[in-house]
């Protein structure tokens, strides 16, 4: 089942994360919590010729949270400054509205979801990268 495909993505995510720990001197250092479930996430990022060149965060909180931040550890890492934009617009879109095939396993955080007080979880790290950039 599909369903049960999207837990283990998003719990080996949990249990091994990528990229975890501080990034000192980084380009790019966040901080966001969600208040509603106590939720925290730090990511930092350095850029080298408009390149994500490294991409890690801290954190801590529920499996959602932190595996979220873990993905977009690894997918955004090695990117351009604008795919990285594209792909943290098109998580926050597929998020509000529909489950988005080409964004592969990120599609199994909108798949776990199955409260909208959840989304914020999935979120967190995404939308403090997206600050970060700005």
């Amino acid at each position: 089942m599909l369903q049960d495909f999207y837990k283990e993505i998003v719990l080996d995510h949990y249990q091994r994360p990528r990229n975890r720990g501080e990034l000192s001197g980084a380009d790019l250092e966040e901080y966001l919590n969600n208040p509603l479930c106590g939720d925290e996430v730090t990511v930092y990022a350095n850029l080298r010729d408009s390149e994500i060149a490294e991409v890690t965060f801290t954190g801590r909180g529920c499996a959602i949270s932190q595996a979220s931040a873990s993905m977009l550890a690894e997918r955004l890492q090695g990117k351009s400054r604008e795919d990285a934009e594209a792909e943290v617009e098109a998580f926050l879109e597929m998020m509000r509205t529909e489950e988005n095939e080409e964004l592969g396993d990120l599609a199994a955080l909108k798949g776990i979801i199955q409260t909208p007080n959840r989304i914020r979880c999935a979120t967190l790290a995404w939308d403090a990268f997206k600050r970060g950039l700005n």
